[in-house]
């Protein structure tokens, strides 16, 4: 499935390895570009993460995140549970040199607006 919902449902609730394995390989690769872009702006003050997987997945970000103490960040691991949903927040500790938070956003809403714009001549950038 492309649907990372039902892949954490699967690795979660019925311990499915295939299903662990497609997360780790989400995560690892999510990780290469955020190092890549680190390294390419010579560094950055904040990872922001938002959308669908980034507000709601605690595990997801936790993997996206492993490996980056070397740049400063250090996950708060109790911040990280709780911040899902609606909810926004810091989920680094205090004193992380490389912050990381997450900041919910309505993807409908969002995509409506552009549509709007498309429609009434507003947006010619497209």
């Amino acid at each position: 499935t492309n649907d990372m919902r039902e892949l954490l449902e699967e690795a979660e609730e019925h311990y499915d390895r295939r299903a662990r394995l497609a997360i780790e390989i989400f995560c690892y690769r999510t990780r290469k570009y955020v190092g890549s872009y680190l390294a390419a702006m010579g560094g950055a003050d904040a990872i922001v993460f938002t959308g669908g997987i980034g507000q709601n997945s605690p595990l997801v970000r936790a993997g996206v995140l492993e490996g980056l103490e070397w740049w400063g960040l250090e996950l708060d691991d109790a911040a990280n549970a709780r911040t899902t949903g609606q909810a926004a927040g810091r989920i680094s500790k205090d004193g992380s040199r490389l912050e990381a938070w997450v900041v919910p956003t309505d993807e409908e809403l969002l995509i409506a607006r552009d549509t709007v714009r498309l429609v009434l001549g507003l947006e010619t950038r497209y």
